[in-house]
């Protein structure tokens, strides 16, 4: 069963939220929370696998909440709730620990998608997510989109051919199992091999390797099936 807690300012998202997720058996909404403060206390007490965070929240926002819990309770794992057009805030995220990025107007069955990924420890970000992400790089900084394309896939080409098989699946927002799985190894190693894609890549959580990833272009289009 995994636990979650569900924080937005507004009831009725809370509400909606809660609603999708009572649809799948194996998730417990165990709190929710109106303000970013509430949330980063009510984590501290109710200990849920995944936190589900509002951006814009009375008090503390998402972004410092998510940054909060990641330093308080490190085994809880946070999905950040976005619109479009704040893909600033989506870039700080990374920053702050977030293993995960949706849309609130996404498909119900992405939100279940990305609890159960975050969960076991996958990075989860939605395709719409990683385009603006994408876009937004391409549009700010030295260098625009080529530029970054570049520097991202010389980063990619200096990991062995195993992290970068590793990192294409992580991109697509498969856990360390599903990668075991595809790679035909041990769970164990490919989270060594993620470790080392980390510090090669010189980012702190796989959603921020996971942009890399994407801006190499080494993330197939169509995702790969669980």
């Amino acid at each position: 069963m995994i636990r979650v807690l569900v924080a937005d300012d507004e009831a009725m998202i809370r509400a909606g939220v809660r609603a999708v997720l009572a649809t799948d058996p194996n998730i417990d909404v165990v709190a929710e929370a109106a303000d970013g403060h509430e949330a980063v206390e009510k984590v501290r007490l109710h200990r849920p696998a995944v936190a589900v965070l509002d951006i814009r929240m009375p008090g503390i926002d998402g972004i410092e909440a998510a940054a909060e819990i990641r330093s308080t309770v490190p085994e809880a794992n946070v999905i950040i709730l976005t619109t479009f057009g704040e893909d600033d805030y989506i870039l700080q995220a990374l920053s702050g620990g977030a293993a995960g990025f949706l849309i609130k107007s996404g498909e119900p069955e992405e939100l279940i998608a990305g609890i159960h990924a975050v969960a076991e420890g996958a990075a989860y970000l939605s395709p719409k997510v990683a385009a603006r992400v994408i876009a937004h790089l391409a549009s700010t900084g030295a260098g625009g989109l080529a530029g970054r394309r570049s520097a991202a896939r010389d980063r990619v080409n200096a990991l062995t051919p195993r992290e970068r098989d590793v990192l294409t699946f992580l991109g697509s927002g498969l856990s360390n199992a599903q990668i075991a799985r595809r790679l035909h190894l041990v769970e164990g190693t490919v989270k060594a091999h993620v470790s080392s894609i980390l510090a090669r890549l010189a980012v702190d959580n796989r959603a921020a390797a996971a942009v890399v990833a994407h801006e190499a272009g080494i993330v197939p289009a169509v995702p790969f099936p669980p």
